[in-house]
């Protein structure tokens, strides 16, 4: 189907902001982070909201209504690994709070080109260990911890799935919205106006510098035995250069015999999930997101 009408309004508006290249990268960080308080909104109520230190790393913590030891949600940002943080995303995971009856952790991770690879995912593991440590403190249930993330954030999510499964932890769940996988994964070929192909190398570049194997286990994802991960929940969205991938890596899930569903959204576009206060799309992908959590770690 073409755009969602509300998508082309935003377009016309020239709402996406910078490109995330080199020359705009400062500008791309100021954009996205204005650009949440229209796009996303101010998010809803929940219990509690408080930015704690986890072993160095900078974690805003919610606590939504219900439950009183509730399970735990490790949320890794979009941006490419060069853009995003809190308050990017602080609407988003407010309705996953509340929608989910999950506690959502939103990890504030080291960003490249200033920090390359392994910064980003050392500051999500480093975030996650610190989780399943404060537990007791936190008073959040140990045993239910799922992960969510979108886009580069969706990369660092299934490379940690990953990890706790060869560690014998299993998290419960990984939800991947648009994610970013295999730097060897081939684009869709789709005219997005959100994020084009020569973003999409710089920020592998910036993340992940030339002379690093990209092929390792931690930056291909979406690579080698994919059997015993958690249940999946993969979004794309039919106007991005990462459907594809995205999707492929959902049918190498099912292959593997992981319990996996893939849901692409039609007229929408790379970063809509971020949008709820602009397209209706992105309430409702918040809503899927949220059920599922709420499934998989009931």
């Amino acid at each position: 189907m073409p755009l969602h009408p509300q998508v082309r309004t935003l377009v016309e508006a020239g709402g996406f902001g910078s490109p995330m290249t080199q020359d705009t990268l400062a500008q791309a960080r100021v954009d996205m982070t204005t650009g949440a308080i229209t796009d996303a909104g101010p998010g809803t109520q929940v219990a509690d909201v408080v930015d704690v230190d986890a072993d160095g790393v900078p974690v805003r913590f919610y606590r939504p209504d219900g439950e009183p030891t509730p399970p735990v949600v490790l949320y890794l940002h979009s941006g490419g690994w060069t853009t995003g943080g809190i308050q990017t995303h602080d609407a988003v995971c407010r309705f996953i709070a509340a929608l989910s009856g999950a506690a959502v952790a939103l990890v504030d991770y080291r960003l490249a080109p200033e920090h390359p690879f392994p910064a980003a995912l050392d500051d999500a593991d480093r975030a996650l260990n610190w989780l399943r440590a404060t537990a007791d403190k936190l008073v959040v249930d140990v045993n239910r911890i799922g992960v969510v993330g979108d886009s580069a954030g969706g990369h660092l999510a299934a490379v940690l799935a990953r990890r706790q499964r060869d560690l014998g932890t299993p998290l419960r769940c990984q939800v991947l919205v648009y994610p970013v996988l295999d730097a060897a994964d081939e684009l869709t070929d789709v005219d997005s106006p959100a994020l084009a192909p020569d973003e999409m190398a710089f920020c592998w570049n910036a993340y992940a510098p030339v002379g690093i194997d990209r092929s390792q286990p931690d930056l291909a994802p979406g690579s080698g035995d994919l059997s015993g991960l958690p249940p999946t929940l993969v979004i794309t969205a039919e106007y991005d250069v990462l459907r594809g991938s995205g999707e492929a890596y959902a049918d190498r899930l099912a292959d593997a015999g992981v319990p996996v569903v893939c849901v692409r959204y039609l007229g929408q576009v790379h970063s809509f999930f971020r949008k709820p206060a602009r397209f209706d799309a992105a309430r409702q992908a918040i809503a899927q997101v949220a059920a599922t959590l709420r499934a998989e770690l009931a």
